[in-house]
């Protein structure tokens, strides 16, 4: 790295979407930013499906129809949020909610209203608006009136880099200056002032072994998501090269430094050093091999507080096919365990809590017909395949409730007493136990039925994607890190997952990604102090 590139009034350390928010927003405030990546840059955004969440009345909800308004959301959102941050903050976070979409917009992120007709965890390439959360399950229809919030940014498949993309170009344009290779190592500070980062970079390495990283880095990313031990390899190599390459710089930030490291899913220790009864091994850590943990610890290093770090969040989809909402999820012991309409994140909780992680979905052969003939008008790619392999590798099927409850070693009685009660509160009209809308209720019939194994440990038939919601707690009105002795860090600011935000105690689509641009935004702007 050159001498004039080791200086700027705002270093930003992490180039996913929290960090472009950042530098766009300190570079808007007037600020010379630089950027570093440990790898290209993109981070976990851009593996991600794109969801923005916003309400509130944004352009988009309004060109597709859909009436919403500020207090409709937060109504929603406080019993999803809880106490993650305060009632002022969640306030604003909905009423920035139509604006956050419009400076989106403004930087280049295609949005598009077409209003997907069926409940989904991610809908087809037709559909760029729908309901990416738990507004329509039980007990939220009453508190709010359910309205459609996932915004995906408009893309082909999964569209994570639709959001990413063109941002980082508007970034470019605006001058944000980006250093990809460059690994922090620590934070500098002076006079009790975090002045600076201590990385490592090949910035001034040959041409071909930039290339030979980049092209590393690309396979640790997205297919080290699937498979772990290509992503050790990967890094492993990807090491070699920097210890080989690699140069020490210390990079001067005279106003401030900015922390969008992400979580520290990828990092196994951590995980059960925060979280010991946490079934990691079990699932699919999802983000970058940079989902370390490398930042909250740098931050903690030198005093900073951290909250939530027990926090994480195991999605378990069973839609589409939307038919399965349907069926009933149970545990081991043949209890019925949760609405099976909530969020994916909701039915992975209580799975996470289940006796040994274990729990089927009944479904009667009509249902099973049903989900069936839905699953290509439905589905993208990765959900056909999920479906798919649900169906066929983690299926048991037999005559009868008691026939198949024998073959998963679930105790017989138990379950029939389960469908027993569930068929019975349909026939009598009676609400459903769980808070599971009417409309989407069904009984279970007699026979033939299967159970569809959604264990965790079924992760190689169908894996459970994991994140971290926890990290370095903030100042809510600044982005500012907090000190474990009291006050804030001076010139230290953090963002995203590697900060405690709008979705540190429960996640729903978009809504990462949302708090990545609402909390980015927010630690940009307030670290620029100019003159």
């Amino acid at each position: 790295m050159r001498t004039r590139d080791c200086s700027a009034d705002v270093v930003v350390v992490g180039y996913g979407g929290a960090g472009v928010s950042a530098a766009l927003a300190a570079r808007e405030a007037g600020a010379d930013v630089l950027a570093l990546d440990r790898y290209l840059g993109g981070g976990a955004t851009t593996l991600s499906g794109g969801i923005v969440y916003a309400g509130g009345g944004t352009w988009v909800q309004r060109a597709a129809g859909v009436d919403d308004d500020v207090e409709n959301m937060l109504a929603y959102l406080r019993a999803e949020v809880g106490d993650a941050v305060s009632a002022e903050t969640l306030r604003r976070f909905c009423e920035e909610s139509p604006a956050m979409i419009d400076w989106l917009s403004g930087h280049g992120v295609p949005f598009q209203p077409s209003l997907c007709p069926y409940k989904t965890s991610y809908p087809t390439d037709d559909y760029y608006l729908y309901y990416s959360g738990s507004e329509n399950s039980g007990g939220y229809r009453e508190l709010a009136t359910p309205r459609q919030r996932g915004h995906r940014t408009h893309g082909p498949g999964v569209s994570g880099k639709a959001l990413f993309g063109p941002l980082a170009a508007s970034a470019a344009r605006h001058g944000v200056r980006v250093r990809t290779g460059t690994r922090a190592t620590g934070l500098v500070v002076e006079d009790g002032r975090v002045t600076g980062v201590d990385a490592v970079t090949l910035d001034g390495a040959p041409a071909l072994v930039r290339r030979r990283f980049a092209a590393l880095a690309r396979v640790s990313a997205k297919p080290g998501v699937y498979h772990q031990g290509l992503r050790a390899a990967m890094e492993l190599l990807l090491a070699r090269i920097e210890r080989k390459h690699g140069t020490r710089v210390r990079i001067h930030a005279s106003s401030g430094v900015v922390l969008t490291t992400g979580g520290f899913i990828a990092n196994g220790a951590m995980v059960a050093r925060h979280a010991p009864t946490y079934p990691w091994s079990q699932g699919l850590p999802l983000g970058t091999a940079g989902d370390d943990g490398s930042g909250i610890t740098m931050a903690a290093d030198i005093g900073a507080a951290t909250g939530k770090m027990d926090a994480l969040s195991t999605w378990r989809f069973i839609a589409p096919p939307s038919a399965m909402f349907g069926a009933i999820a149970v545990n081991a012991r043949g209890e019925r365990m949760i609405d099976e309409s909530r969020y994916g994140a909701a039915l992975g909780a209580a799975i996470a809590t289940a006796p040994g992680h274990r729990a089927w979905l009944l479904v009667d052969a009509a249902l099973e017909a049903q989900a069936r003939a839905q699953i290509g008008p439905q589905s993208v790619w990765f959900q056909r395949m999920q479906t798919e392999r649900l169906l066929r590798f983690g299926r048991i099927a037999g005559g009868s409730v008691e026939d198949v409850a024998a073959r998963a070693g679930i105790d017989r009685a138990a379950l029939r007493a389960t469908v027993d009660a569930h068929n019975a509160a349909i026939a009598q009209n009676r609400p459903d136990p769980f808070g599971k809308p009417d409309d989407l209720r069904r009984p279970i019939g007699a026979g033939p039925v299967a159970l569809l194994d959604i264990s965790f440990t079924a992760r190689l038939t169908y894996p459970m994607p994991m994140l971290t919601l926890g990290g370095l707690l903030v100042d809510e009105d600044t982005g500012a890190v907090r000190a474990e002795a009291g006050g804030v860090i001076p010139g230290l600011y953090a963002a995203g997952r590697a900060a405690v935000g709008i979705c540190a105690n429960s996640y729903v689509s978009g809504l990462s990604l949302a708090d990545c641009v609402f909390s980015g935004r927010r630690a940009g702007t307030h670290s620029v102090k100019l003159g």
